[in-house]
């Protein structure tokens, strides 16, 4: 299955863009969910459908979604209270309910309950050909882009810290249990503790989602316009994905006209100087919005995603 993920400055057109490749692909005969994951949803607008969190047949092809991060956050902090409470049996005793208000709108959460949105798209691989994701404003799309990894990094310092407690249970036990010559770890072995399994099980799936997103698999499309404070956000997601080892693919100057032909071509100079890998570069003719059907181009994408 492949990942397409739309990203750019506020207005530039990313929505339409996202929508547009998705009906196109799907015309082509491959399976596709298109999925929001930006707050300000503008997906079932376009396709003038009702959107919600659960995803909603178009057509035979087409799938559509608009994630809602609030659910998600809730369903993420709900899943990690379970952790706890399954791992460590004494926080049964705990009131953990009263926190979980107040966690909704800790630091990171909203970042996290996105990546579990991904990490669900990544296991309908038997459904679909192709996920579109039209996604969040650029800092949010870059802290999301970026988690898995963090995650890793941090989930093996912490399996580095239960090994070491593990080790130094054994030699408690050496030291104050029955003797033994060869020593006895009791059920402290990585495979028999609860919290070293659930550690294994959080590290494979986060790498999964960051090995997907760093390979060919995953597409990254770019979407500015042809004026200066686009290009300053679309050289700041440039340099950020370039940070996180995530190509972009596909680079799209939108609502184009013959009348900004020399300030377009300024912009992209400009955007792609010293790039030794340049993404494929195409100029989005400016068309009249069309209300009943804004999903329809007349410019080709889908042959941009083969």
């Amino acid at each position: 299955m492949n990942t397409i993920f739309f990203t750019g400055k506020g207005g530039v057109g990313k929505s339409t863009m996202s929508a547009a490749a998705a009906w196109q692909l799907s015309l082509q005969g491959k399976k596709v969910l298109a999925v929001s994951l930006d707050p300000a949803h503008n997906l079932g607008d376009i396709f003038g459908v009702s959107l919600s969190h659960k995803r909603k047949a178009f057509t035979a092809n087409l799938d559509l979604q608009e994630a809602d991060l609030d659910q998600a956050a809730q369903e993420y902090l709900q899943q990690n209270t379970d952790i706890l409470t399954e791992v460590y049996g004494y926080t049964k005793a705990l009131n953990l309910d009263r926190y979980f208000k107040v966690l909704r709108y800790s630091p990171g959460v909203e970042e996290y309950a996105a990546l579990t949105i991904m990490e669900k798209m990544l296991h309908t691989t038997d459904k679909y050909d192709v996920v579109v994701v039209d996604t969040p404003p650029t800092g949010l799309t870059l802290r999301i882009l970026a988690l898995p990894r963090i995650t890793i990094t941090w989930i093996d310092r912490l399996q580095r810290i239960r090994r070491d407690i593990l080790d130094k249970r054994h030699t408690v036990h050496s030291i104050t249990g029955v003797f033994k010559p060869d020593g006895e770890k009791l059920s402290y072995t990585e495979a028999d503790d609860s919290v070293m399994r659930k550690l294994k099980e959080l590290y494979d799936r986060y790498l999964a989602v960051a090995d997907h997103l760093e390979n060919s698999d995953s597409r990254v499309a770019v979407v500015f316009n042809p004026d200066y404070l686009s290009l300053r956000e679309s050289q700041r997601i440039f340099s950020g994905l370039n940070d996180l080892n995530i190509k972009v693919d596909v680079a799209l100057n939108n609502k184009y006209t013959p009348g900004l032909r020399e300030i377009a071509d300024e912009m992209e100079a400009e955007l792609f100087n010293g790039m030794s890998d340049r993404p494929v570069l195409a100029r989005i003719p400016w068309e009249p919005y069309r209300r009943d059907r804004a999903y329809e181009i007349g410019y080709d994408l889908a042959s941009m995603f083969p």
